[in-house]
């Protein structure tokens, strides 16, 4: 973990190269951007992984979040992440694809301040599927003024617009690069 109460925690991941971590260094500029909004948000961090991200989010202040995520070995180390560091609530796991977890969740009606997608850059599909849906008939879990953000590969160009959702600053760092979207006004 990089700040917030978790500081300096270190968190398991699962073998294999089906998982890939957000590195440290652009977690950290993830949050940086974010740090403004984070505490007290609603963070749902897609295609979690280890859960890193969400579990970031939580140690700087987020009221809660929920890990979308399918891979078995994935849910294994996300499991033990969240015990080893003593999160028992505030959160809520969603075992299972990202297109049921979001059907699941609007059904729910919840509604979410961040949401981060993290696809494995192979699944280059994905990123136009799940923006998509947030930007067309899952909109309703984006509340007011809510930030999409995509992790990608820094030369896997993501539209500018997908439905209401518009692309307003772009980051790359290394090989990665983020993507922040908003409802267009």
């Amino acid at each position: 973990m990089i700040a917030g109460k978790f500081r300096s925690r270190t968190l398991t991941a699962p073998r294999g190269m089906n998982t890939r971590p957000t590195s440290d260094r652009l977690r950290e500029t993830l949050f940086n951007v974010l740090a403004p909004r984070i505490e007290g948000a609603a963070f749902l961090d897609l295609y979690a992984g280890s859960g890193a991200n969400g579990i970031e989010a939580l140690s700087r202040g987020a009221r809660c979040a929920v890990f979308v995520e399918k891979s078995a070995a994935a849910i294994f180390s996300l499991r033990r992440n969240l015990k080893g560091l003593g999160i028992d609530d505030g959160f809520q796991l969603e075992a299972r694809s990202v297109t049921q977890a979001l059907q699941n969740l609007q059904k729910m009606q919840r509604k979410f301040d961040i949401i981060f997608l993290d696809p494995p850059y192979q699944a280059e599909d994905q990123y136009r599927v799940t923006m998509e849906m947030l930007g067309g008939e899952m909109a309703s879990l984006l509340a007011a003024d809510a930030i999409v953000v995509a992790e990608h590969h820094r030369k896997q160009a993501l539209e500018p617009i997908y439905g209401t959702l518009s692309r307003y600053r772009l980051l790359a760092q290394g090989d990665a690069a983020l993507s922040f979207y908003r409802t267009l006004l």
